[in-house]
């Protein structure tokens, strides 16, 4: 058997929890994972979007994905779709938390405070609960947690507007470093991605206040803001990343968050 054929099955008999899979990188990421022979839990407010995707994803391998109605940010639907998915798949193996919004745009002094407590309910509350509610299975046969952060909060923090956004990004990168040597001796790895500009739909969850105009500061880059390839990323780079960490072959990797971001964050 080739390299090409052990590795398309790599994830045979592993099933993985994706959330925010309905489009961007949760879709993309579910799409390979499938390929590669995994069972996928669908994670999502289930739309049209989500729809598409477990379609998509059973287009590849019948029954290999089921769509879940989930706000993560709510505790009751977040432990109750893991059950079922455990009852459906028979474990969980593989865990990406990857559902997030930008939020409300504004300065400090004129954000309201049930738009910040979205934006953490979302980001880092979605994040806790996702995995408490996943710990108990991943403790079975250990497994792997990838987290979606940001270089915004990390490495970036000219983001105007943000504060909320970078706070809760901030927030996921110490609670994987945390989540990660509390979960080591159960053979559990936990890892962190931080992608810069990629080319999402997460721009629809952007709500850009009048006074935001008030504080930015102009930054002007001619040749553009990712140096690498002087475009966003695509879904499918960071799917790559993420496909990674949840492999054996990163077996000795956690606690670490991992930039993904053509080295945009590196100009500011």
């Amino acid at each position: 058997m080739s390299k090409g054929q052990i590795n398309k099955q790599r994830f045979e008999g592993k099933t993985a929890i994706v959330t925010g899979a309905g489009s961007g990188i949760g879709r993309a990421t579910a799409i390979k994972l499938a390929q590669q022979g995994a069972n996928v839990a669908l994670f999502d407010l289930k739309d049209e979007r989500s729809l598409e995707t477990e379609a998509e994803v059973n287009s590849i391998r019948e029954g290999a994905a089921r769509a879940f109605d989930v706000d993560t940010s709510n505790a009751e639907r977040v432990e109750k779709a893991v059950l079922e998915t455990v009852e459906l798949f028979g474990g969980i193996d593989i865990v990406f938390a990857n559902a997030g919004i930008n939020g409300v745009l504004s300065p400090i002094e004129d954000l309201k405070l049930e738009d910040w407590q979205q934006t953490i309910n979302v980001n880092l509350n979605g994040t806790f609960l996702t995995v408490k509610y996943t710990i108990p299975h991943l403790k079975k046969n250990g497994g792997s947690v990838i987290i979606t952060s940001s270089i915004n909060g990390n490495r970036t923090f000219s983001s105007f507007g943000m504060s909320a956004y970078s706070t809760s990004k901030a927030g996921q990168v110490a609670f994987a470093k945390m989540a990660a040597l509390e979960l080591a001796k159960f053979k559990i790895r936990v890892n962190v991605i931080c992608p810069g500009a990629i080319a999402t739909n997460i721009d629809q969850s952007t709500e850009k206040t009048d006074q935001l105009k008030d504080i930015v500061i102009p930054m002007e880059f001619p040749e553009g803001r990712q140096p690498l390839k002087h475009a966003p990323g695509q879904p499918e780079h960071v799917a790559d990343l993420v496909v990674f960490l949840a492999s054996t072959e990163a077996s000795h990797i956690t606690g670490t968050e991992m930039f993904i971001d053509g080295a945009e964050s590196l100009l500011c």
